[in-house]
């Protein structure tokens, strides 16, 4: 393992020892990748993306800066993120994105969990290409909890031929 993924991974293993505190005691699932501890996983897949995102931007002596700071941006931004959704609205609100990622750019599209009583939009802001990689910026309003949560992101086509998210 290089020396800058060592780094990476030192800093995702912080990123979730800090956010384990503020992951709910309520159990979810859905699918293999969806945990207990969905704010903690979202914190720990988002600082790894950052950290290496970070990584790949910075030079010489920076690169150790941006590695960081990628790492909590993307930590805040993952958390931020996994927490506005629980398990059980993930197979709602997933078939709808995936929707949204092939149809009209504008368009809203909604999801609803009646037996949670949460529900959501989803919308498709902006396409265009990161090299190789069809994008798209999108908009996510979700309730839940007696709240609005709001969120911009981006996913991209990647060679599996699924959406990612960035």
């Amino acid at each position: 393992m290089s020396k800058g993924l060592k780094r990476i991974a030192v800093a995702a293993a912080i990123a979730l020892g800090a956010s384990a505190g503020n992951a709910s005691a309520q159990s979810y699932y859905y699918g293999d990748d969806c945990h207990n501890q969905n704010r903690a996983a979202g914190t720990v897949l988002g600082a790894i993306a950052g950290g290496i995102i970070g990584n790949q931007f910075g030079h010489g002596g920076g690169r150790v800066a941006a590695t960081v700071g990628g790492v909590f941006l993307g930590g805040m931004a993952g958390g931020a993120i996994a927490g506005d959704m629980d398990c059980d609205d993930r197979r709602y609100a997933f078939k709808v994105y995936q929707q949204g990622f092939i149809g009209p750019i504008g368009q809203r599209y909604e999801w609803r969990n009646d037996a949670e009583g949460d529900y959501g939009y989803f919308t498709p802001e902006r396409e265009y290409y990161d090299g190789p990689y069809l994008c798209r910026d999108f908009y996510i309003q979700t309730w839940r909890h007696n709240a609005w949560h709001e969120h911009n992101g981006t996913a991209c086509r990647e060679d599996d031929g699924n959406w990612h998210f960035r």
